[in-house]
């Protein structure tokens, strides 16, 4: 998978990823929510090379909002590298990297900015986020489009266009991985980072974050892609490879579910019923002892899920319910009191929820101790409104393994 990916930034051998698609309607976002498509790119340089890869994307946001309700989510595509060599080609670096994500229809735009900490292994021009028209001109008023760049740096669609000299976002070759440790093979791995987008939510329907694919974007080797680049080779002399993905499963077919929403936040309705959330917990338990925490939502809603929290961290991922309950098991490794909590998604015709945080008390295990659970209390909190429930969003876009 990743040789395939690294013959892309080579201007003599070009290619993407391999390939898997996520099929089906898109989820509420509530947790992260990461959708998997084909990638069908093509590489101009000497030769055309075209390939295709898997690529991914994750945003994450609240399920649910009100009407007016100002909020944020994140958008993100994933990790990636490119080789020390290929074909015969030296790689020198990989520069002028776009990301492209539609502004959603539904709410107003507020503002997009990059969130610390989340790129990796990145310099030159340092990222920012622009809002630009079709044609990639800034359009801070009417622009449809969100760009992640070196200051619109890139290889088309932009008034700093280049396809044969390094500019905005650069990837400095270093054969490292993710974490910092040297690559064995010489790949040099990248980040590009998170982009957190605050918008006021409309009267109603639903909200969905989006890659580019609208008009020409759609279009297979187009500068308005939602994914370019611009690849620098050492092979008689300096070699140059513009790269322009787009989401099809061919180079000759429609575009595929990576052009459809990422995910939907919906507005709320001012009929939807507002539900309650009670959390059922022991007071205590032996550390290592596992215990049941289990929710209930009242009215029980048609939908949405429950997340459960132990010190305010997420205990895995969020879990269905069956006639507005849900439950899971957890034990506690640390002595002392440890903080719970469900929260409640919310669902179409349904408010989102929170319980009341409870403290579990958590002694010592006693050898021969029996894993008996204590009387659990029940906490009560009626709870209405919206709830966003999020966490760090993992779309990335060519979701290959970390090194």
């Amino acid at each position: 998978m990743s040789t395939l990916l690294r013959r892309r930034v080579s201007s003599i051998a070009a290619a993407t990823l391999a390939s898997s698609v996520l099929l089906g309607s898109p989820s509420a976002i509530g947790a992260p929510v990461e959708v998997s498509f084909i990638e069908a790119c093509r590489a101009s340089s000497i030769i055309d090379i075209d390939d295709l890869g898997a690529d991914t994307v994750t945003v994450e946001g609240p399920a649910i909002v009100e009407p007016g309700q100002r909020f944020t989510y994140r958008i993100q595509t994933g990790p990636r590298s490119y080789p020390s060599t290929s074909s015969g080609a030296t790689t020198v670096n990989l520069s002028r990297l776009k990301n492209d994500f539609e502004i959603p229809a539904n709410a107003v735009f507020i503002g997009a900015t990059i969130v610390p900490g989340t790129g990796f292994n990145l310099d030159n021009v340092a990222p920012n986020v622009l809002r630009v028209d079709d044609n990639g001109v800034v359009d801070n008023v009417s622009g449809r489009v969100l760009r992640l760049s070196g200051n619109n740096e890139v290889i088309g669609n932009s008034p700093s266009s280049s396809t044969d000299t390094e500019g905005g976002i650069r990837v400095p070759k270093n054969s490292k991985n993710l974490d910092g440790s040297t690559n064995p093979n010489g790949d040099t791995w990248f980040q590009m980072p998170a982009v957190e987008v605050t918008m006021t939510a409309g009267g109603s329907g639903v909200i969905t974050p989006k890659l580019r694919t609208a008009g020409a974007a759609g279009e297979f080797d187009n500068d308005a892609n939602f994914n370019t680049s611009l690849a620098k080779a050492s092979m008689f002399g300096t070699q140059w490879a513009a790269t322009r993905c787009s989401a099809r499963d061919t180079i000759s077919a429609p575009l595929n579910a990576g052009a459809g929403p990422v995910g939907t936040v919906t507005i709320s309705n001012p009929n939807d019923v507002k539900t309650s959330t009670v959390l059922s917990v022991p007071e205590s338990a032996p550390t290592g002892t596992p215990i049941i925490l289990s929710a209930t939502v009242s009215p029980a809603p048609g939908g949405g899920s429950v997340q459960f929290q132990a010190d305010g961290v997420d205990l895995g991922a969020p879990v269905g319910m069956v006639d507005g309950r849900a439950s899971v098991s957890h034990s506690f490794t640390g002595v002392g009191g440890h903080t719970v909590a469900a929260v409640y998604s919310g669902a179409l015709g349904a408010t989102a929820s929170t319980s009341e945080i409870h403290t579990v008390s958590v002694t010592r295990a006693v050898s021969g101790e029996p894993s008996v659970n204590r009387t659990p209390k029940t906490a009560f909190v009626l709870a209405a409104g919206v709830i966003a429930v999020a966490a760090l969003l993992v779309v990335g876009r060519s979701r290959l393994r970390r090194k």
